[in-house]
């Protein structure tokens, strides 16, 4: 029953996005950092993707895999080892699945984050995704609360994803 909900709310959120017409703020595309400040009990589903804040948040948090980069909203942020020289190589269906993390401003480094580390690149639809150690940075639907790491080590898209630790790095475990 579970599987069969995250595959409908999946398939609601690709249809949505497929529909056309002027993108307004809380519709669907990809998650975003306007959050900040926001507890993690407070995102409200995985497809929600709010207009792009002025700055990201990227901080540190706690999860089965180690200590991993968070967006503002406390969830998981994850490298896709497809994408080269610090550009996104996931559009479209994939970036419905693993949303990226966009701003529009420069990000901000909570603690435990190196803010050399820190950057942005333009991905082909003009929006700002926040990059870490040049690895632009997505979040993974079916993550939905802080400390969830279930898109660690699966491969989509034609590549592995993998949860970032503070240095830049995949995680281990």
């Amino acid at each position: 029953m579970r599987k069969s909900l995250h595959v409908g709310v999946l398939a609601l959120g690709l249809f949505a996005a497929g529909c056309g017409g002027e993108q307004q703020p809380g519709s669907t595309g990809p998650v975003t950092a306007d959050r900040v400040g926001a507890s993690p009990t407070s995102y409200e589903s995985p497809t929600a993707s709010p207009t792009a804040a002025a700055e990201a948040m990227v901080g540190l948090g706690e999860t089965s895999v180690g200590k991993v980069l968070v967006g503002a909203d406390g969830r998981t942020l994850y490298l896709f080892e497809k994408d080269k020289g610090g550009k996104s190589a996931c559009s479209g269906d994939c970036a419905a699945v693993w949303p990226p993390y966009v701003t529009d401003g420069k990000p901000e480094a909570g603690e435990g984050v190196k803010e050399d580390l820190l950057g942005t690149t333009e991905r082909e639809d003009g929006t700002t995704q926040v990059t870490y150690n040049r690895h632009p940075l997505y979040y993974y639907a079916k993550d939905t609360k802080a400390g969830d790491v279930t898109g660690h080590d699966v491969e989509g898209f034609g590549a592995e994803w993998y949860a970032v630790t503070a240095d830049g790095k995949k995680a281990r475990g």
